[in-house]
């Protein structure tokens, strides 16, 4: 891995690239910086690309869960030290989607457009009555799995955490090496379960407030966004949906469709 640029409130920051317009890259589990490295060769020679490894994700670091408004407020100091006085544009996957569409609603002015990847409006009360039962099934079966694995670890049994947790990242298709993922970066779903360290209850549902480019695949069991979010975010001026034949790492899974099309909406 790549040695950060420098690091705030336990966020690792890496910059490269050029460009009068600023990219912060936010990933999801289980993933690290690494996940944009396709997007970083294709978006340097035209932007300024800033992408962070979350807290608790990189090796090494302490094993702990991060509160969402501690999370946000890390956010925010990356953004204005990066791109002082200047939005920037956010390129957001999995669990960064909803830590960075928070940040969009809370801050605004800090935000010009926003590139979302396969994560829309899940976990809203809309969402939650679309989806099948069966689909409701798999959602907890995973997402249990995993916080389960977090409170374990805490517990003491890390190297079984750790293995409860790459096998789930090898059965969900996760494109990150296995010696990379750890039960450390499960504390999200850990929040999620039990509402503790400030819980996620008190997130309001996001509707893009400036342009939005949202990108999903469509192949895989559950869709995490409703048609209908979907429609209204297409309705928005400057805002474009698009599918593509991928499960949830669409920027791994087809790098040069997926550069292609955010090429052209940031230029357009």
């Amino acid at each position: 891995m790549i040695n950060p640029t420098f690091r705030v409130d336990g966020i690792d920051v890496y910059i490269e690239g050029q460009g009068p317009e600023v990219i912060v890259m936010i990933h999801g589990w289980p993933d690290t910086a690494r996940l944009w490295d396709g997007q970083v060769q294709a978006l340097a020679p035209h932007y300024r690309c800033v992408r962070l490894t979350l807290p608790g994700f990189g090796a090494g670091q302490p094993r702990r869960a991060v509160p969402l408004d501690e999370l946000l407020a890390g956010f925010r100091r990356v953004i204005e030290q990066v791109s002082p006085g200047q939005p920037v544009v956010l390129m957001l996957h999995d669990w960064g989607c909803m830590f960075g569409y928070q940040l969009a609603m809370r801050h605004p002015e800090l935000v010009r457009r926003i590139v979302g990847v396969d994560i829309g409006d899940a976990g809203t009360v809309e969402y939650l009555r679309a989806l099948p039962f069966k689909a409701q099934l798999g959602l907890f079966a995973y997402q249990a799995w995993l916080a389960l694995a977090w409170g374990i670890g805490r517990l003491g049994a890390v190297s079984l955490s750790d293995r409860m947790t790459r096998s789930m990242a090898r059965a969900l298709g996760c494109p990150t090496p296995p010696q990379g993922i750890h039960a450390g970066m499960n504390y999200p779903y850990y929040i999620t379960w039990t509402g503790t360290h400030g819980s996620y209850r008190g997130v309001k549902p996001f509707e893009p407030l400036c342009p939005m480019l949202f990108l999903y695949g469509r192949d895989k069991p559950i869709l995490f966004h409703t048609r209908g979010w979907a429609e209204r975010v297409a309705g928005r001026p400057g805002s474009q949906v698009q599918a593509f034949d991928t499960g949830h790492w669409v920027m791994t899974q087809q790098p040069e469709q997926f550069n292609s099309a955010v090429l052209a909406w940031l230029k357009a």
